[in-house]
């Protein structure tokens, strides 16, 4: 069954590059001040990849599909600078989930690799080409002894995808590598986040940043979104209780077809925070164990069946990492970070909202739909709370 409440789904807003509607194009009201492209590439280095895996409809047949799934590929200082590790940590909120090479993050300090994010069955064939790659692209610049971690994370999308064809391949972890860029970015069913879905409607990927100001001096935080995770009922923006207001619209819409075993509320949620404040390690953990309170504005509530993992890196003190020398590095005062965890929630509620507003509808496996949220419909509900102003 089709509906019209779709096709003016664009109607109501400019619209960014690549033809996308973000939340602020709808009015959506968000604490703080963005960089340049509201995204996590405005922290200076960054760079951001895809390969978005879409082919085929109707009844899955393993191996063939339908396949809706793909690769992010996230380089903190990009491809160019090859082997430059930066300070990280990382945080699960709940387990359900894999993000490789984290405890050798959390027992060095470093993450000295791309962070690339893909499908729960895809996460071998990812890790095994990013090996590759440095050894075809001298990652390691000339060392003839190396070893390395590639931090590879994932969310299920078996409810649309194929996911058990295992369709993808080295060239895709390729495609999704070459495609890395600074600047502004895709959102919505892209890369890692093609098959996936959020809050009961469709997700996927998502990206926003935000600019403070700690005394004369100027930071950036920004993070991406893997977003799969959570229950309709539990869908809040801009502190309505969106869920509960459209719980009845196009109530069909969420009951699966019988051969999905998918339950209310499963899923997962990756989410990569980029930022050019010197933070030390263990100040990273810090900030990432406040990412979790971003996800439950908008209704995150940490289920059994969804793996909510994240990590956050810094690309400042770039010449922290030294083999064989000491190394100075400058250090930002814990008094001082408030302001940093705060702008964590906002910029990762946001990036969350982005990732649902950018997302179509999709239709997958055996006819499995999840319906892109109804913009207008969004904007009424905001304006019944006064939200959005008239």
């Amino acid at each position: 069954m089709k509906t019209n409440l779709f096709i003016l789904v664009f109607t109501l807003a400019s619209l960014s590059s690549y033809g996308q509607t973000r939340a602020r194009d709808l009015g959506i009201p968000f604490k703080g001040e963005t960089g340049e492209f509201n995204a996590i590439t405005d922290v200076k280095g960054v760079e951001v990849g895809y390969s978005t895996i879409i082919s085929g409809e109707g009844e899955n047949i393993v191996g063939k599909g339908p396949v809706r799934t793909g690769v992010t590929a996230i380089f903190p200082r990009g491809k160019a600078k090859k082997f430059s590790p930066v300070y990280a940590n990382w945080y699960s909120l709940n387990g359900n989930g894999e993000m490789t090479g984290t405890t050798w993050i959390t027992e060095s300090g470093f993450l000295e690799t791309p962070i690339m994010i893909t499908n729960t069955n895809s996460v071998g064939v990812v890790r095994d080409a990013v090996l590759k790659y440095y050894v075809d692209n001298d990652w390691y610049k000339g060392e003839d002894w190396w070893y390395t971690y590639p931090v590879v994370a994932e969310t299920y999308d078996g409810f649309l995808n194929d996911i058990y064809g295992f369709h993808v391949k080295e060239e895709h972890v390729l495609e999704a590598i070459n495609d890395a860029k600074t600047g502004k970015i895709k959102e919505g069913n892209v890369g890692g986040g093609t098959g996936m879905m959020c809050l009961g409607y469709k997700g996927g990927t998502g990206t926003s940043s935000r600019v403070i100001k700690v005394g004369p001096k100027e930071y950036t935080i920004g993070v991406l979104v893997q977003s799969n995770f959570g229950a309709k009922k539990n869908l809040t923006i801009a502190g309505v209780p969106v869920g509960v207001e459209l719980k009845d619209t196009l109530n069909y819409v969420y009951k699966a077809p019988p051969k999905s075993r998918r339950q209310e509320g499963d899923g997962s949620i990756i989410i990569v925070l980029a930022t050019d404040i010197p933070l030390l390690p263990h100040q990273l953990k810090r900030v990432a164990q406040r990412i979790p309170l971003g996800v439950g504005l908008v209704g995150g509530r940490g289920s059994n069946g969804s793996g909510d993992i994240f990590i956050a890196f810094s690309t400042a003190n770039e010449e922290a990492f030294n083999r064989d020398d000491f190394a100075t590095v400058e250090t930002y005062p814990n008094d001082q970070l408030f302001p940093v965890f705060d702008a964590t929630v906002n910029v990762v509620e946001e990036a969350i909202i982005n990732a649902m507003i950018a997302a179509e509808t999709m239709e997958g496996i055996n006819n499995n739909k999840a319906y892109g949220i109804p913009h207008d419909l969004l904007v009424e509900t905001l304006k019944k709370y006064n939200r959005i102003k008239e």
